[in-house]
């Protein structure tokens, strides 16, 4: 059985005010997304390639695994006022058969090991 192709960077159309903004976002990451980039990037973490700020149907993903259809995002406090928006972006990444692991950022102060081996079983099971 072929396996399903979820590269959705090449040929997907980024309106420039989004890729610019993106851009930014790479340049002024918080604190926590600066700490778990650090594990993420290079493959480090068992191998999986991680994009960051990746746009995705209009929305900006904080992280991006295309091999294991996984979206990391770091909830902060704004996401505390964003309910709906945050709902209706899962739904549109699902219809990808994307699968998204929401992590506070707190955890990433606080237990960023676990939550290491957390991503990493997902991207395993889900590349699998």
């Amino acid at each position: 059985m072929p396996r399903e192709r979820r590269d959705l960077v090449a040929g997907q159309f980024v309106a420039e005010e989004k890729r610019e903004f993106a851009r930014q976002l790479r340049r002024e990451m918080t604190p926590a997304e600066r700490a778990l980039w650090a594990f993420l990037r290079n493959r480090k973490l068992a191998g999986f390639k991680f994009r960051r700020q990746q746009v995705i149907d209009g929305f900006i993903a904080d992280f991006y695994c295309a091999e294991a259809g996984l979206v990391i995002e770091l909830d902060g406090r704004v996401h505390d006022n964003q309910a709906e928006y945050d709902a209706n972006r899962d739904r549109v990444l699902a219809e990808r058969r994307l699968t998204v692991l929401r992590i506070p950022n707190a955890r990433i102060e606080t237990e960023l090991v676990r939550v290491l081996t957390e991503i990493k079983e997902a991207c395993r099971r889900l590349a699998g």
